[in-house]
């Protein structure tokens, strides 16, 4: 009988790999023992699903034992759970069609799948990547689910020259969602995904825009010499019909460069070259769709609404601009991805945009973006 999550998880891999044992790496001393490494182990596997990689699978986001007092209800009835029958009667209770059950800790571990080569044993940066994501969820509280996204503002393999610099989220497409003895969980890959496919990500929905990824990306296997898909024609045009039909799903877009005030009922904004483009893209997918947007800066924002006539407020630390369509076209026609001043002629609004400085992980500026 399955007692716990972590056998549980094992077995849902074996169930698809089940000529091979795999190579499990597992923590000296977890966090929850007051070590740095949060997650208890990350299990490789050999695939060639899609084509040979070798694929990743932490164990330390969800509960992977039961606790005391289940250990205690379980010494109790040690003669009902001894049965045959009573086996596959608690395998059924805890089938993945059961919507009641509980979720188990966070909800989900975390996949890896890495393109694999002619070596032999599996390369160890994807299992501090894993632990690196892990120290985020435990530290912050933020959990992951499909469809978000993160920027590793740099490669996802250190010290390497990949364009592979952010990770996207999906349920993954082999595993699933499965429930165990400790509740329901889903395996959620994280994808290798370069700074423009994720711009582009945003725009749309994160959920669409991976699904059309694994089309050009079997499985979301991470290859670190591949470019990016964003100047695909097909999947650019996909891409673009998908803005066009569902919008952008990001709400909030947060900025380090962005000022906002309000002066005479007059709005100004300052933003940064290299965001002119994406802000537009989602200006388009938001506003045309009648969703608002955000700007955010640290205590800063500027909020834009859809609405049938031009305003221009704020409320608390926010300015509110309210567009019409035909001042939403005035900004996307006018604004431009290089310094200077844009006033516009249907709204109170003047955007000034500066200079972008790209920075490497030393806080060294890199490029600028005029």
């Amino acid at each position: 009988m399955e007692t716990d999550g972590f056998t549980y998880i094992s077995n849902r891999i074996k169930a698809f790999y089940p000529d091979q044992e795999g190579l499990y790496y597992g923590t000296i001393l977890p966090g929850y023992l007051g070590g740095n490494d949060p997650l208890e182990g990350v299990e490789v596997w050999k695939s060639d699903t899609g084509c040979p990689h070798w694929l990743y699978v932490t164990y330390g986001f969800t509960d992977l034992y039961p606790d005391d007092d289940d250990d205690e209800e379980d010494d109790e009835n040690d003669d009902h759970n001894s049965t045959e029958d009573d086996r596959g009667d608690n395998e059924n209770k805890y089938d993945a069609d059961d919507s009641e059950n509980a979720v188990s800790g966070f909800g989900f571990e975390l996949t890896f799948r890495l393109k694999r080569g002619s070596e032999d044993t599996p390369p160890g940066w994807p299992i501090n990547m894993m632990q690196n994501l892990a120290r985020y969820v435990f530290s912050s509280g933020n959990t992951f689910d499909s469809g978000h996204y993160l920027n590793a503002n740099g490669p996802i393999a250190l010290e390497t020259d990949t364009q592979l610099t952010c990770l996207g989220f999906l349920t993954d497409p082999e595993l699933g969602r499965i429930n165990t003895v400790n509740g329901s969980m889903v395996f959620l890959e994280a994808i290798g995904i370069t700074e423009d496919e994720l711009n582009a990500m945003m725009c749309w929905n994160g959920e669409s825009f991976l699904n059309e990824l694994l089309k050009y990306t079997p499985y979301g296997i991470a290859d670190l010499s591949r470019t990016t898909l964003m100047k695909q024609p097909d999947f650019r045009h996909t891409w673009e019909q998908g803005i066009e039909r569902d919008g952008s799903s990001t709400g909030v877009l947060y900025l380090s460069d962005l000022t906002a005030s309000l002066e005479d009922r007059k709005a100004y904004l300052k933003l940064g070259a290299g965001h002119i483009d994406q802000i537009l893209t989602l200006l388009r997918a938001r506003i045309g769709k009648d969703r608002s947007f955000v700007l955010q800066c640290n205590d800063t924002a500027a909020c834009f609404k859809c609405a049938q006539q031009p305003d221009i407020d704020t409320d608390s630390d926010a300015v509110i601009i309210s567009l019409t369509l035909e001042n939403l076209d005035e900004i996307c026609g006018l604004l431009k991805p290089h310094v200077g001043t844009y006033p516009m002629r249907t709204i109170a609004l003047t955007i000034e945009v500066v200079p972008t400085h790209i920075r490497d992980q030393n806080g060294t500026i890199i490029q600028t973006i005029e």
